[in-house]
């Protein structure tokens, strides 16, 4: 009575294969898998620096604009 037997185990597989269908089933699988595939993607992709955007012809480039750090001569007005 402490263990489940495979009898157990194998009513239990036919009603979860009753209650979500073999298609289904198969799909959230598939699902499964492709996350997690898209998640090894994104952590191997984490080691790779971003590239710099390029430019295209035609438009004008991103303007950046200068930061500027305060000096001391700054602090003491």
């Amino acid at each position: 009575m402490g263990s489940f037997s495979i009898w157990h185990w194998l009513v239990v597989g036919i009603l979860v294969l009753l209650l979500f269908g073999k298609g289904r089933f198969s799909d959230m699988m598939g699902d499964v898998a492709k996350g997690i595939k898209s998640f090894k993607k994104g952590m191997s992709e984490d080691d790779v620096p971003p590239a710099a955007p390029r430019h295209i012809e035609g438009q004008r480039p991103p303007e950046v604009t200068p930061v500027t750090t305060p000096t001391p001569e700054h602090d003491k007005l």
